[in-house]
């Protein structure tokens, strides 16, 4: 499965202080021996389904610039175009660099909280089919446990059918 550290790096510290001050200091930031980059690296470090996994994916609204948060079940993929009917203007993925200027945190490793600037978010309604899921702790290493009723609590966001299955 997985193994604790003693000690946590920097940005998975930043995401377990963040879970501590919106009330879930339960939630515990693990650092894993092997990558959670990639949904599916994560799912076969932690021993749980894809499905499971939850994708912190961060877009770029064209003409406001603002980013947009969708966390979505490892499994899925984002339907662009209904995102951006949603968010009422054109989107993009994000680039690296406007990611890590807007959450503190690089792609791979992108928390559904902590970050630096507050965005809209977006949850996919399939995740709420499981008891646990886990979510990018700030490395491509750190991850956490969670409920998907504690994903929408924390991250304040929006429930809705945004995806498309892969």
């Amino acid at each position: 499965m997985y193994i604790m550290q003693q000690e946590l790096s920097a940005s998975a510290q930043r995401v377990q202080r963040a879970l501590e001050e919106r009330g879930f200091g339960h939630c515990k930031v693990v650092e894993l021996p092997s990558s959670t980059r990639t949904a599916q690296e994560a799912a076969q470090s932690i021993g749980c389904r894809v499905e499971q996994i939850v994708k912190s994916l961060i877009f770029r609204a064209k003409q406001s610039d603002v980013p947009i948060l969708v966390v979505a079940s490892g499994a899925n993929r984002v339907n662009e175009q209904q995102l951006s009917a949603l968010v009422g203007e054109p989107i993009e993925k994000a680039k690296a660099s406007f990611v890590q200027q807007r959450t503190g945190f690089v792609i791979g490793g992108v928390p559904p909280l902590g970050h630096l600037t507050p965005m809209r978010t977006f949850v996919d309604q399939s995740l709420l089919q499981y008891d646990e899921i886990w979510a990018a702790a700030g490395t491509p290493f750190a991850v956490f446990r969670l409920t998907p009723q504690e994903l929408v609590a924390m991250t304040g966001g929006e429930v809705i059918e945004l995806v498309q299955n892969k």
